[in-house]
């Protein structure tokens, strides 16, 4: 979540004020992706893009439900062919909209489409310096794609690596937030996750990377993150928190069902059905996989209501994911 002051005053204030809203959805466009990174596992070669019209009356549930900011994603959301008519869509509606992409498929065309519909942040991934058997996020592949956004983007900008996939190319994520700064974006760290959407433990080399990265950040969400989360993860220290995804966040897969998130199989409920009684039992559901959990996204939406009542355990059969 890059915001500028505006946008973040606005989120705590629509935090606190209730608990019966979403902050952040996540809305997959497309399954497919142009790309295979070893540790994802939330995309394919083959899917068709979800029509157009059923991702508006997706966006206008969303709206009805008050949610705040809606994030298209995949596979790789840009390439949905519509997908400047998606976020005008979030925007008609009134919501933040925001776009996490590989950065393959951006043009001056397409920068200059997603301008006019209003997309408000946008992060690129880039994980490396060169292609490796672990991630094609490159930075000698995309920098030129960085030079297209300084000159064309009307948007916010992140650049975001995962530290964890290669412990053999660590440090590179040293010389791609540089070169994200050079272009005046913010640069950000993810921690990478196994097959269950879990934290993998990283090595001592990483760990030291992620230190100086840490220190070379020019942006606040870093520090967020680190404070959050992160640094109790590299730890391994116990980390206790109350997780609030299907509540505060929800992710929307193809299908139109409602999951926790990405990693999650529940509560697979249909969105259109989703209302504030599914919103408060999420709430209010403690999630068993959450103390080893780096979904940063849910992380962050999940910190406005740590102070909020206990949470109850679900029954086994429900957090088969």
């Amino acid at each position: 979540m890059l915001m500028n002051p505006v946008q973040a005053a606005a989120i705590t204030w629509h935090a606190l004020r209730s608990r019966d809203h979403p902050l952040l959805a996540q809305i997959v466009v497309t399954r497919r992706c142009n790309l295979s990174c070893a540790y994802c596992n939330e995309y394919d070669h083959h899917s068709a893009p979800v029509p157009l019209p059923l991702l508006r009356e997706r966006v206008g549930h969303l709206a009805r439900l008050k949610t705040l900011m809606v994030a298209p994603s995949g596979g790789e959301p840009l390439l949905h062919p519509s997908i400047d008519e998606v976020i005008r869509e979030i925007r008609e509606r009134r919501m933040v909209a925001m776009i996490t992409t590989n950065g393959y498929p951006l043009t001056v065309d397409l920068i200059a489409r997603l301008n006019r519909a209003g997309l408000q942040v946008m992060q690129v991934s880039i994980d490396n310096l060169y292609p490796d058997g672990t991630s094609a996020k490159s930075l000698a592949l995309l920098d030129d794609k960085l030079r297209l956004l300084a000159r064309h983007a009307r948007f916010r900008v992140n650049v975001n690596s995962v530290l964890g996939g290669s412990a053999e190319h660590a440090t590179d994520v040293l010389a791609v937030g540089q070169r994200a700064r050079h272009f005046g974006f913010s640069h950000t760290i993810a921690l990478v996750h196994d097959a269950s959407g879990l934290a993998r433990p990283l090595g001592d080399h990483e760990r030291e990377v992620y230190r100086q990265a840490q220190r070379g950040s020019n942006a606040m969400l870093q520090l967020l993150n680190r404070r959050l989360f992160q640094e109790r993860i590299l730890s391994g220290s116990p980390d206790r928190w109350r997780c609030r995804a299907g509540a505060r966040f929800l992710y929307v897969c193809e299908h139109g069902l409602v999951h926790w998130c990405s990693q999650r199989t529940p509560p697979a409920i249909p969105l259109a059905q989703y209302g504030r009684r599914a919103i408060r039992d999420a709430f209010e559901t403690g999630k068993p996989c959450s103390a080893s959990c780096t979904v940063t996204c849910v992380r962050q939406v999940s910190m406005f209501d740590g102070w909020r009542g206990p949470q109850r355990l679900p029954e086994p059969a429900a957090v088969r994911g």
